[in-house]
Order: structure tokens, then sequence, then C-alpha cells
């Protein structure tokens, strides 16, 4: 028997498909469109490991699947390579992350090749290309000229070592993710994109998409709208060094959801950030207790402060609040449980009607009354409060004070500055100021031709000891002249966030060669808007559940503003969103080259092959859940295509009667549970389900191929063939070429196979077979038996005939479920 090559046979069909760009989606079509889009890797200088490849097998499944059934699918691919490692790989070796960036994707590009996905190649895109940041650039100006984008000051997580802020996500445990260094709060003007401005938008398009329950859930509370109330309560006379001054000046405002609890509260808690814990002319006495406890708790994310067990906190001896309906006095805490930045950074402690308040006044001994509720309205006319809504969404910093990314295309110039407050007091006159520049005074975008303002090459990548970024130190880059009053002007030295680039990679895939190197303009922008229209929105997007909140958020947001300034012709840029389980190295740790327990996949292929690992990868279990590797697992896999591989040579036009009843039958049960449980993303019981299908075939793989009699023809064996193409599509290309009664097509291009529901069903139905009314047997009935038939097989039953000593008197008869023979 001819060796199973599968070295040979995977490079001769890869080659195949790129020659005749079989994968290379066409703009124009009159077959429906298809989008298929997976997040596009950080191509480390570690290459890929087989935890990534779980989502890329997943979507090249659905991507075959869907050509094979009469799409122009669209599958791209493209590197997110702007972002820290790079660049601190560059501080450790002293490479350029230009060089390091170029090496690490021309070896991402090898091994995803290498496994055959079916990737538009001809898309490639890269965010550190200036051709693509060029277009990053102009899109952060649109931002910038609607007022969207905004320097202010906002307190960041710092890490001292690596001299970066961070997110929230980024600090685990007080301490930087990456370097383990404790994280220091620092105020910091940053460069802010107004994401507030639409938070209900972004929640009302979930309602419209079919994403994961839990990825909506975890929009929605990132977002985390609330409707309530804000109610004053004022301090008591006795709080305040000065008795001249006003209550309501000196009350505290709170946020309420639950206004009707009004005579529950008993207590007020405050946020570690409330301005009221500075105010020098209240009489608190505990200041130095106070400053401490701040202090602690702002080492804190809060993530961690919102999911604490224990809740703690200190009073505010010295001074009381007034209950707004009793005139009651009322104590003051400051909890680190209570945030800053979500309502008004206090709450009304209803320990009666909340948990979280019970858990805290049972722990610090304080009141909990049972008082009835009032409605709303009457809760807002004791208390003057209004109605009102708040967010846990905050502005989303958009800032970095680092080497490694888009350089953010505005300059400042002091004189421009003062003609810009000039003119925000009057009415605007010949020259045009954007709302954009009266918000952000002295800020000016960089003109559109001389985009894209590149990274200019440097020696040193360290961020500078102030924490400013090391463009700081470039004088020659950062000192240029103003282009409306020519005088002297300087660039913005902060860089974008690595999210830049992925909030809208899935429009840059759109986009034709000729406009995307081309001047980043309005007018060659909406040239693309027809390519636009016919792709958008992506129809299935997958990727890893890390992402499904602040990316994912994100790229909504910026797809909603440029469909709200005509630049998109649609709201929601994905319509169905999926997540896949984190794959575990064998030690059940999480693979990272740090642990020296990443699975390459070129040992793998180079041994097994892609077809083999491509299987492995959707065998190992369920695709949402996280599973561990198992290094011998690949062995199965392998096997199973050695069967394959087995039965498809024995294949020599000899097998051309009709195939055996029974595997007719399994191969349709397999071709519907194949097609439904990949749509479902339930890839290992399709696998199993081909799996079970070759064993049933009965082939022996030990023996010689003259030896084996395969009892499936020709053209039921080509049909699963068809359904294993996505998965292990080298072997299946070179088994359908071999079939001598075949056309020399290839197999990606025909058609998805259909079932035929009759032949899905059970040959034989279960009858209860019933005397008297009481069941004596169950008998095997051919489903297509008559009722005399079925009478006459049930009567033979021996089980049957020792309770019928004379004819029925009369034969109730159910088709496909009993019969019941009725003595007198």
């Amino acid at each position: 028997m001819k060796k199973y090559d599968f070295k040979k046979i995977e490079k001769k069909w890869q080659k195949r498909w790129a020659k005749k760009k079989v994968f290379v989606a066409a703009d124009k079509s009159k077959k429906p469109k298809y989008y298929s889009l997976v997040e596009f890797p950080y191509p480390s200088g570690a290459g890929l490991h087989v935890g990534h490849i779980r989502s890329y097998t997943a979507l090249d499944i659905i991507s075959r699947k869907r050509r094979m059934e009469g799409h122009t699918v669209l599958y791209p691919v493209g590197w997110d390579a702007f972002g820290l490692p790079t660049e601190n790989y560059a501080i450790k070796t002293g490479i350029s992350p230009q060089i390091a960036t170029k090496k690490n994707t021309d070896t991402f590009r090898r091994q995803l090749k290498s496994l055959g996905f079916s990737f538009d190649w001809s898309r490639e895109i890269n965010t550190t290309d200036p051709n693509y940041y060029r277009w990053t650039q102009w899109l952060f100006l649109q931002f910038f000229k609607h007022g969207l984008a905004y320097k202010a000051k906002a307190e960041i997580n710092w890490c001292p070592n690596c001299k970066i802020g961070l997110a929230n996500e980024e600090v685990v445990g007080g301490k930087c993710e990456r370097c383990g260094t404790p994280v220091e709060k620092r105020q910091k003007k940053q460069w802010m994109l107004k994401i507030t401005a639409y938070a209900d938008k972004l929640l009302a398009g979930l309602k419209g998409v079919d994403f994961l329950p839990e990825i909506k859930t975890q929009q929605e509370n990132w977002i985390g709208r609330s409707s309530g109330a804000e109610i004053t309560f004022p301090l008591a006379a006795s709080s305040r060094m000065h008795t001249d001054l006003s209550t309501d000046e000196h009350g505290i405002k709170v946020f309420t959801t639950r206004p009707d609890t009004l005579f529950g509260a008993t207590y007020l808690v405050l946020a570690p950030e409330h301005p009221l814990l500075t105010n020098n002319e209240l009489r608190i006495t505990n200041n130095d207790e106070i400053k401490k406890y701040v202090a602690a708790a702002k080492k804190k994310t809060e993530i961690e402060r919102g999911e604490g067990k224990e809740k703690t906190g200190v009073e505010l001896k010295g001074i009381q609040a007034l209950h707004p309906a009793t005139k009651e006095e009322m104590p003051i805490w400051v909890a680190d449980y209570v945030l800053g930045n979500y309502g008004t950074g206090a709450i009304m402690a209803v320990p009666q009607h909340d948990e979280r308040d019970r858990a805290f006044a049972e722990k610090y001994k304080l009141p909990i009354v049972d008082k009835p509720l009032v409605s709303w309205d009457e809760a807002l006319k004791i208390s003057s409060g209004k109605k009102t809504v708040t967010y846990k969404l905050r502005d989303w910093v958009f800032s970095r004070q680092r080497y490694w990314g888009e350089p953010i295309p505005l300059l400042f110039c002091e004189q421009c500055r003062k003609r810009v407050m000039e003119r925000s007091k009057v009415k605007r006159q010949s020259e045009k100021v954007s709302e954009g520049e009266i918000i952000n005074p002295g800020w000016f975008p960089i003109p559109e031709k001389e985009l894209p303002v590149e990274l200019p090459k440097v020696k040193k990548y360290q961020p500078t000891d102030t924490g400013e970024s090391p463009l700081s130190k470039i004088e020659k880059w950062v000192n240029t002249k103003c282009p409306r009053c020519k005088g002297s002007a300087r660039r913005e030295t902060d860089t974008m966030p690595n999210w830049a680039g992925s909030s809208w990679y899935y429009l840059a895939y759109l986009m034709s060669k000729k406009a995307f190197a081309g001047p980043a303009s309005i007018e060659n922008w909406k040239l693309q808007i027809e390519n636009f229209r016919r792709w958008l929105p992506v129809d299935w997007y997958n990727g890893g559940m890390e992402h499904v909140t602040l990316h994912l958020l994100y790229s909504r947001f910026w797809n909603l503003f440029l469909h709200d300034i005509g630049l998109v012709p649609v709201k929601e840029p994905y319509k169905k969103r999926t997540a896949q389980g984190t794959i575990l190295a064998a030690d059940g740790k999480k693979m990272s080259k740090s642990l020296g327990n990443v699975v390459n996949p070129d040992e793998l292929i180079k041994k097994f092959g892609a077809d083999a690992l491509r299987l492995y990868e959707m065998f190992i279990g369920p695709f949402d859940q996280t599973v561990s590797w198992d290094p011998r697992g690949i062995l199965g896999t392998a096997r199973f295509l050695e069967k394959v591989w087995k039965i498809g040579l024995s294949f020599n036009g000899r097998h051309s009667g009709r195939s055996e009843e029974s595997i007719i039958r399994l191969l349709h049960k397999t071709i519907k549970k194949v097609s439904e449980d990949s749509e479902a993303m339930n890839f290992n019981t399709a696998v199993s389900a081909m799996m079970i299908f070759v064993n049933a075939l009965g082939v022996d793989t030990d023996k010689h191929e003259s030896e084996n009699t395969p009892r499936i023809n020709t053209d039921d064996w080509q049909k699963f063939l068809r359904i294993l193409s996505p998965f292990a599509p080298h072997i299946v290309e070179e088994l359908n070429s071999k079939l001598k009664t075949r056309k020399a097509t290839l197999l990606c291009d025909e058609e998805w196979p259909s079932y035929d529901p009759k032949l899905i069903e059970e040959a034989f139905a279960a009858f209860a077979v019933q005397v008297n009314g009481r069941t004596r047997a169950i008998v095997q009935v051919p489903r297509e038996a008559t009722a005399a038939q079925a009478q006459a097989l049930a009567l033979a039953n021996p089980a049957v005939k020792k309770w019928i000593n004379a004819p029925p008197t009369r034969v109730i008869y159910v088709a496909g479920r009993l019969i019941n023979f009725v003595l007198s």
C-alpha cells in the first residue's frame, strides 16, 4: 500500500490552493457573501503555540463549509503588532521593534500557512505598517473633530518599573501583571475618547446581535447602566467648622436605585476618592486614620475593591449627616467597596434591604431598621432628590507614554490657543474651528495630507523617568511649525494604546490596496463604502473570552461613531460573536514561554501532519471549555487518518454498486450530525461521529489493500470526504483526486452534502406488545411493515405466545408504538 506521506501531500495542496487563488474573496460576486473573522494575533517572538490554533481551526471549518454551501467567503488575517512586549524586547536586546516585528510576523505567517488555513492572504494587514496606521490616525482625528477626543487629568495605574499606565485588568493583587512591581496611582493628563456618550447606544445594540449570553452580560455589566435617584443628605451643623456655611453646600449627594428604601437608610458610605475626606472645614477628628485607609485602598484596582469578600471601612469621627426625611443624625463611613467614579461616589446604606450593607452593618454594629417602603414619588418629594441615570462605564484613556504605538496626530500651538480661546467667545468666522479644537484649546490636527505621522527611528526605547514617552526626547521631531500660523509648535509625544489598531481592523480588510496605500481623506474613504456595504456586518467573529469586554466594546464604539457620521453602512460591526475555551499546558497551567510549557505546532506538524493536529484541536474537548493538552491525544487522530487513507486507496473503480443499507443510513446520520454540530461549535462530537462512521466500515488497516472490501460505493465515500474536508483538508483533496470515477476538481469547491431525513430514521421501530393491557414484550418491527405483518411478528414472539391461549377477540394497533391483544 502507498504510504500516507502527509508532508508531501500537505505541501502539494497548499501550493495548489495558493496557485489557483482558491481562498481569495471576490468583492463583486453574484454569490451571497459570508464574512468570517478571528481575532488577529499578536506576533510574539515565541511563535504560535497550540492554544492559538484552536480558534483559527474552528472558523476555518466554518469558512470552508460556507464555501461548499455556495457562499463567497472572506476569511482574512493580519497582525496586531503594536504593544509593550515587542518594545520590552527592544529595550532588553537593542533590536528595534520594526525588525523584531518583521521577524515575528514571518514566523507566524509560515506557521499559519503550514496548517492549511483558508485565509485570504491577499488582504493581509499589519497595524504597524504606516499605510495602516495612517488610517488609524485619520480615524482618531474624526473623533477629535467631533469633540469626542479630549485631554484631561485622569488617575491611572502606574507601574514604576515598566513606566507605563496600566488598565485595571493589567493589575493583579496591586501589582503589575507583567513584572510584579507594586502599582502606584498617578494623576496624569491623558487623551480620552468619550465612549460614555455612546453608553445607551452600546446597550441598545446588544439586543439585535447573536452574541453568547455571557458575552452580552459582560458588556452590560461593564457599561453598568443604573436608573435611580440622586438624594442629598445635609451635614449636621456640629460637623462644620463655620456655622454660617450653607447646609446644601456641604451636603452629601448619594445615588441610589432604591429611593423607596429611604426610611431604612441608617448610615452613609463614601468612596476613598470622595472630596469630602479632604475638606479641612469639617470637624473630622481621625484624619490620620482615614488617610492611612485611603492610601491602602488606592493600591487596589476597582475590580479588586468590587470583588473583595470582606468589607472594610473607617468611620469619619466628629461629623454626622442628617436624614433628609427624619432629620435624625447618621454616621458617615469611608469604605473601598464604594467607587469614586460610579454615581456620586457615595451611597446610603440600607442594611434591611441590601445584603452587602447588612454584612457591613453587622461587622461594625451599625443600626439595622425595618421601615416600610414608600413610593418613588413620595421619596423624591420628601428628600428633594431627582431622578437620574448613572453608568459604571468611564471614558477611555487613549494615550500611552511609550514608543511602540501609533503617534497621536496632534500638535500644540500656544499662539493659536489664544486665537481659539478668543473665537470660542464669539461666532466662528471665516477660519473653521472644529468642536475638538474648542474643547482642547491649542491642540490642532496634523493636516491630512501629512499623514501618517511616522514613528521616528530611535536608539533607545526606554521611557523617561518623568513618565513621558521616549519620543519626547527627540527635539528635532517634537519641535515643528504650526500649519496655521506658521509659528512654533510641538507634536504630541504620547502614542495610542494597542486597542487602537484592533478597533477597526475588520474594515481594513475590506479596503482596496490602492485606497489603503493612498492619501487619508474623506473622499478616499468614501470610495470604500461600496465594499463595506457588500461585506458588513461580519457574519461570525470568534476569539478569546478575555477580549469580549474591552476590545469588543471599543470596536463597537468606533463603528457606531463611524455610522453616525456616515462612514460605515451598519450600526453593529459583528452579527455573531463566540469564544473558545483556553488550552492549558499538560501541567494544568496556562501556556507560557517563561514557564517552559508551550507546545510548538511545528514539531507536531513535522511528526503527525497538519490534518492530525487540526483534528485533535477540535477533538480535545468542548470548544467553549478550558481543556488540558494531552501530548498522547494526537495519536488518536493520526490513527483515524491512517484508516481514512487505507479506505481511500482501496477505491479502484470497483465500487460502483449500492452501498450497504446500514452504511447508507449511518452516512446520512453522520452528515446531519457533522452539519449541525459544526454550526453549534460542538466540533469534538462532530469528529467523534466521523470516527464512528469510519470504524463502521470495518476496514482493517493491518490487512493488505486487496484483502479489504469497503461496504460503501464511490459516490457515498466521496460524500464522507466532503464532510471531513473542512476538518482535514489536505488528505481528502489527495484521496478525492485518486477517485477514478471523479472529475479532477478540488473537493473544497464541491457542494456540502445534504442528508435524506427518511434515511436517518431507524429501520426498525420498537413495539410494545400488550395482552389485555399489560406489556408482555418489546419487539422490533420494520418501519415499513403493515399492521398485519406487525401483528404476525408480535404473535410469533415466545414471550407473547405463552400469554395467548385463544384467538384475540380484538386487536388495538397504534402504528410505530404498540399492539394490544384483547382476550375475552
